[in-house]
């Protein structure tokens, strides 16, 4: 009898296992309701600033210029996916791939007088 409950049990084994496999795949696929749309996918990669380099800003009565990396640009002019937003005096607001940046002049070195 003992032998003959053993056999029952075999039986009964597999087919518990088969169907422990058959439900838990689908129920590791269900998808959290409470979670944000777009959580599981890979976060998006940082884009690089562009290096930007202010040498030169004129300010005139009509027109104001900057001299970014060797080419002068306008107020409103856009390159390299750069867009000079405003010319101050003493710097210049752009806008880079979507955030404002501010350049600064470099300070000119101090020199000493000799005597």
């Amino acid at each position: 009898m003992t032998q003959l409950t053993g056999l029952r049990h075999m039986r009964v084994l597999p087919l518990f296992v088969g169907c422990w496999l058959a439900f838990a795949g689908p129920a590791a696929a269900l998808q959290d309701p409470t979670r944000p749309p777009g959580f599981d996918e890979s976060p998006a990669q940082a884009v690089p600033m562009t290096d930007l380099a202010l040498q030169s800003i004129l300010v005139g009565t009509e027109r104001r210029l900057a001299v970014i990396n060797g080419e002068p640009r306008a107020e409103g002019q856009a390159f390299d996916g750069v867009r000079v937003r405003q010319i101050y005096r003493d710097r210049v607001e752009v806008l880079d791939r979507g955030r404002i940046r501010t350049l600064y002049l470099d300070e000119l070195p101090q020199v000493r007088r000799t005597q």
